[in-house]
């Protein structure tokens, strides 16, 4: 937008803003947020404190550099009114989880580290974010953020940790615990629980589904076609008692086959088209099919006796779940799987839809990035960071709300 119509949604924005920044009760900590969501939305090739601070009226750098960096607001209340606001109006079918890069220069943002960068599709310096997202086909919105911090910045002594302000508390954490994190935090907010989608990065920890499972959360994660598994009606079995020694645990028989090799029998007649949404260019439709697996491994028989009390209380029977297989026309096999806790008489179409459904979740890292700055802050200390995508995530949420909003007009 440029500076005439960002001017005009001021009373708006001074709505919102009273709204989601009730938390910040200095007058003039509310003043700098405002001109800086009004920064973040207004046109401009970067969107980092200095320039947005020159292309507005009332814009001041050092003003707008203490807000983010240096002032002690807690950003997690502004992200609660956000996440209840937003969930209000979208009313979302999924919680999408996922997680982004920030490229860097140099090595002096927190947490930054040579790691795979998504944004770049190699190792290179970079933050790393998890998020979660509210997601319908129409709308969507982020809720919360994680910034993974990697094992090297563990060290206690560490010059940069106290540089850059990293909390003593925080450590190193793997990214599928940082979303469970989230997610217990969305609940505590007292958010209706959603069915989560998550791509193959966390679909394919055996651990990661089991802590879903045992917080009573849907879910419909993608996973790879190696992912080994039992037919659904496998069985295990223990050898008879011998009288002496410690009785042998039940265990499955036959070996565990590729999700791959299990989708792929019965030839292409086992799958069936399915229609899931109206894409801009016409329906959205493949060939799916559905099969009941006990995915195996060490991980899931391990995580199964815990949840049973202890290796000598568990049956041996792994958890039985729901397996989604894609194979496109034009296509020699089998190419996308998930994994779901749905119930097994969930109907195709909505399986599949709710698979499908993260392309909303790369619509708002687009947005973000392109539109509102939201990897152009140099995240140099923790509380700036989060500060900053507390911000854009406000502005993202301030537009999404206004597209949405009927009595407000489309732009020509």
């Amino acid at each position: 937008m440029d500076l005439g119509e960002v001017e005009k949604l001021r009373g708006d924005l001074g709505d919102f803003m009273a709204e989601v920044f009730a938390s910040l009760t200095r007058k003039d900590q509310r003043r700098q947020g405002d001109c800086y969501l009004r920064g973040l939305m207004l046109d401009g090739r970067r969107k980092s404190i200095q320039p947005m601070a020159e292309r507005l009226p009332d814009g001041n750098m050092q003003a707008l550099q203490q807000f983010v960096s240096q002032s002690p607001w807690d950003h997690v209340p502004v992200l609660r009114q956000i996440a209840r606001k937003m969930t209000a109006v979208i009313t979302p079918e999924a919680w999408v989880i996922d997680d982004t890069s920030f490229p860097k220069a140099g090595d002096q943002s927190v947490a930054a580290s040579r790691q795979y960068c998504g944004a770049l599709g190699k190792r290179s310096l970079c933050q790393v974010a998890v998020s979660v997202h509210a997601v319908t086909d129409q709308a969507s919105s982020p809720l919360s953020w994680r910034l993974f911090v990697p094992p090297e910045w563990d060290d206690r002594d560490d010059a940069r940790r106290r540089r850059t302000g990293l909390p003593v508390e925080i450590g190193h954490v793997e990214k599928w615990r940082l979303a469970i994190g989230a997610l217990e935090e969305l609940l505590s907010w007292g958010l209706a629980p959603q069915v989560i989608v998550a791509d193959a990065g966390y679909g394919q920890s055996a651990a990661f589904r089991h802590a879903l499972r045992s917080r009573d959360l849907d879910y419909i994660v993608a996973v790879r076609g190696n992912e080994t598994a039992h037919r659904h009606d496998a069985q295990p079995v223990a050898p008879a008692y011998g009288g002496a020694g410690r009785r042998t645990l039940p265990r499955y028989r036959t070996d565990p086959v590729a999700l791959h090799e299990l989708a792929a029998a019965g030839g292409r007649r086992a799958f069936r088209q399915v229609t899931w949404r109206q894409g801009s260019r016409g329906a959205m439709r493949s060939r799916f099919r559905i099969l009941q697996v006990r995915p195996a491994g060490k991980i899931p028989r391990t995580l199964a006796a815990d949840a049973a009390g202890g290796s000598a209380a568990w049956d041996g029977v792994l958890p039985s779940e729901t397996l989604v297989v894609e194979w496109p026309l034009g296509a020699d096999a089998p190419t996308e799987y998930w994994l779901t806790g749905l119930p097994p008489d969930t109907a195709i179409r909505r399986l599949v839809r709710l698979a499908k459904i993260r392309w909303r979740i790369e619509h708002d890292y687009r947005e973000m990035k392109h539109g509102l700055g939201l990897d152009h802050f140099e995240g140099r200390t923790w509380r700036g960071w989060h500060h900053h995508v507390t911000l854009v995530t406000a502005a993202h949420a301030f537009l999404t709300l206004r597209r949405l909003d009927p009595k407000v007009e489309a732009p020509a």
